[in-house]
């Protein structure tokens, strides 16, 4: 990841001590098109693919343990993940983290996640290959695996907008 100009730190430290709106859910739908190719690892060292999920609604969400936004944002992530995983949701956390696993398992201890399952990426390369420029930046995929949106910055993922938005999305 690039390193981000002073101005967009101020304003992603701001955020992350603000108590996000209930409209700030700036989720900006886009006209299906294609996804990287992208390899990941899995809590045990093993290679993901995108292509393994396949078939469902995914909530590709990059994220890092030092990311202060990103740990606001997690929690409703695991939510998510807990009331609409059976219904052909896959929510996938990818640690841009550098470290190893163990601090991305520490992470989820101290914050409380149960649910989410741990992907970790220590190189970044999602990160360049999707054009994310900064942290959390979240990308929903259909269940042909194309983008069909985007947000970067912290969501409600749990909230009633997000909710309505990808229950829409699992119904076609």
């Amino acid at each position: 990841m690039r390193c981000m100009r002073p101005v967009l730190l101020v304003w992603l430290l701001l955020l992350s001590l603000a108590p996000l709106p209930a409209q700030a859910f700036n989720f900006v739908p886009s006209e299906p098109k294609p996804v990287p190719e992208l390899d990941f690892l899995d809590r045990e060292g093993n290679e993901v693919s995108l292509e393994d999920f396949r078939g469902k609604v995914v909530i590709l969400n990059l994220w890092a343990t030092w990311c202060a936004p990103c740990r606001k944002e997690m929690p409703g992530l695991d939510r998510l993940q807990a009331a609409l995983g059976e219904d052909g949701l896959a929510v996938v956390p990818l640690s841009l983290d550098r470290g190893e696993v163990g601090q991305i398992e520490a992470f989820y201890d101290e914050v409380g996640l149960t649910t989410l399952p741990i992907y970790r990426d220590p190189k970044a390369a999602a990160g360049r290959a999707l054009g994310a420029y900064g942290l959390p930046t979240t990308i929903m995929i259909d269940r042909e695996g194309r983008e069909i949106g985007r947000l970067l910055g912290p969501a409600e993922w749990d909230g009633p907008e997000a909710m309505t938005l990808i229950r829409a999305a699992l119904a076609e």
